[in-house]
């Protein structure tokens, strides 16, 4: 019998018989439950430490290679042929904290078997679980049909990832266009054309495996079952259509950004060239006063300072008047 580390790391286990459940399965049961004829087992673990998945790769016959991908939550997206059965990675995402959380799935998928190994940030499969339970006639199809339904519970959690993003990217735009451009509205738009760049990565390689899926003959999944692997195909090709076009408005985003401060800065340059050029009146004839030549006719005149301090004042309004009118102040 399972011990009770592996109590909190397997979530369920349970035989089917053209597709309706028979009954709940240990570890130490799945061997004989498996030999049963026209029976499959789903069995789904989070997080199984190295002797839980040691257990499983015997009792299930697994690949050693699969199985030490599976020990590790740092896989790419892929599929992967071993013998008659399949080792798929998908990645899940999900909203936290305003941030995108990141786990992953892996599935184990023979003639009578599907097993899930969850690591990461991902939802509980008990609702997929009950909704393929209430369609007998689909679920006796067999594991096909039930890595199909995992993968587009998957698949759908990928929507709610997007609108989060889209939310996001509203409120920056706003931002750039209601207020000054600033670090932290640049810092955000980065921020998230990274999450972008990163959900592009994961849902990408979802429409490979579903065409391998598909169209593959070495792989043992029913024929009437490879069409709703294209319908996730659809799903998925339509959501990377909706992020390419959010990151190309993200990138316009950014350029605007960009040029908002750009003009920004040269309005801030256009006033201190216009008072330096104000300024540039008043230096100019008190420089000229202040060389301490002896003779200077100006000197001895008694109306030359009302008369240089008027001049300043005139000559830096009038250019003060004139730059105005030019929007340079």
């Amino acid at each position: 019998m399972p011990n009770a580390t592996d109590n909190n790391m397997i979530m369920k286990g349970v035989a089917y018989l053209h597709g309706v459940g028979v009954g709940d399965v240990g570890i130490d049961d799945i061997s004989e439950a498996i030999r049963q004829p026209d029976h499959f087992i789903w069995l789904g673990l989070r997080e199984p430490d190295a002797d839980l998945l040691t257990t499983i790769q015997h009792t299930f016959g697994l690949h050693e290679l699969a199985v030490e991908d599976a020990r590790s939550a740092h896989q790419r997206p892929k599929l992967e042929e071993y013998g008659d059965s399949l080792f798929i990675v998908l990645h899940t995402a999900s909203l936290e904290n305003e941030g995108v959380a990141f786990g992953e799935t892996h599935f184990f998928v023979g003639n009578h078997f599907l097993v899930t190994v969850r690591h990461g940030a991902s939802m509980s499969h008990g609702k997929v679980r009950a909704r393929c339970e209430a369609a007998p006639h689909q679920l006796a199809k067999g594991p096909g049909f039930a890595l199909y339904a995992i993968m587009d519970f998957i698949v759908d959690n990928y929507v709610p990832v997007l609108d989060g993003l889209q939310t996001r990217f509203d409120s920056l735009e706003s931002a750039i266009f209601t207020n000054h451009p600033s670090r932290e509205t640049m810092e955000g738009l980065y921020q998230l054309k990274r999450e972008l760049i990163r959900m592009q990565g994961v849902i990408i390689p979802v429409i490979d495996i579903c065409n391998v899926l598909m169209h593959s003959r070495e792989i043992n999944i029913p024929k009437d079952v490879r069409l709703y692997f294209r319908d996730i195909a659809d799903h998925v090709s339509r959501i990377d259509r909706a992020m390419e076009g959010m990151r190309e408005m993200l990138i316009a985003a950014m350029q605007v950004h960009l040029t908002f401060e750009t003009v920004r800065q040269n309005e801030v340059v256009k006033r201190l060239a216009g008072w330096g050029a104000i300024l540039a009146i008043p230096t100019m004839l008190f420089s000229w006063y202040g060389m301490n030549f002896r003779h200077m006719p100006e000197l001895e005149w008694v109306y030359s300072y009302p008369l240089v301090v008027g001049g300043v004042s005139i000559g830096s309004l009038l250019l003060y008047w004139r730059l105005r009118r030019a929007g340079w102040l």
